[in-house]
């Protein structure tokens, strides 16, 4: 492991993840991007000897650094003593080449204006647990994919492919013409999530923080399904929902099958 101010190489297209279940996983699931980790030099504990080894056994270069070089890379940012320098370029796909090599129908997960990175995070983790085979996102007035993201997914920015539309209503009509249900997560549904069909080609449409969904991305949604809540809050968070709707999905569908 090197030590000190020294860095071995400049790399002008390159992102960082961070925090110990970021990095594992993509040092796990796909190592060839990862160009070096660089650890807390004051962190001797098991889970930074574990990081260590892993990507010293794939031949990736670690480095020992102290906290302010850390904090620099991550512009502040917790990243619990480990961060790891990628290659910039996500996997890029469309939404088309998603959907024509799938064999079985689609899960989608789009969501309208989430404007903080946690819970954007968060709601990958929901979808890589439920099998979501794509989340799509608006290009403006939403986050976008970054360090926080990645750390709060804990590794799901690296399974779950992320496609940001310019036009999320554009998108939605052309998923209408592939065949896929929209359907919209709203407080005000007029069906019941306990009885609402969610076998088939679906996509599940959730509003940002606060403000739910927008007026035009409602007005598209083929369906409108609320969460029956039994106690005083009036609505959930949107990763909260994410999780239960995606759920609700995949237990009923597992149940037909």
């Amino acid at each position: 492991m090197h030590n000190g101010g020294f860095y071995g190489f400049h790399v002008t297209n390159s992102r960082h993840l961070i925090g110990f279940h970021a990095v594992a996983a993509r040092l796990r699931q796909r190592a060839e991007g990862v160009q070096a980790i660089y650890v807390a030099a004051a962190r001797q504990d098991r889970r930074a000897r574990e990081i260590v080894e892993l990507a010293q056994s794939l031949g990736i270069e670690v480095h020992a650094v102290d906290d302010a070089r850390l904090a620099q890379m991550t512009d502040g940012e917790v990243h619990q003593g480990v961060v790891a320098q990628v290659q910039g370029e996500l996997l890029r796909q469309t939404i088309e080449e998603i959907l024509d090599a799938l064999t079985t129908p689609p899960l989608l997960l789009l969501l309208d204006g989430v404007t903080d990175p946690h819970n954007l995070g968060a709601c990958l983790r929901s979808a890589d647990a439920f099998g979501v085979d794509a989340v799509i996102i608006p290009k403006d007035r939403a986050v976008g994919v970054n360090a926080t993201v990645a750390k709060a997914a804990s590794g799901a920015v690296e399974t779950v492919p992320v496609i940001a539309v310019t036009n999320l209503a554009r998108t939605m009509r052309d998923l209408k013409e592939r065949g896929v249900w929209l359907v919209g997560g709203d407080a005000e549904g007029t069906e019941s999530l306990f009885d609402a069909d969610l076998s088939g080609p679906i996509a599940w449409v959730l509003g940002g923080e606060g403000s739910g969904l927008r007026r035009l991305t409602r007005e598209l949604c083929d369906r409108s399904v609320h969460i029956p809540l039994m106690g005083s809050v009036a609505s959930l968070n949107v990763s909260v929902a994410a999780g239960i709707c995606l759920y609700a999905t995949r237990q009923q569908r597992s149940r037909a099958s």
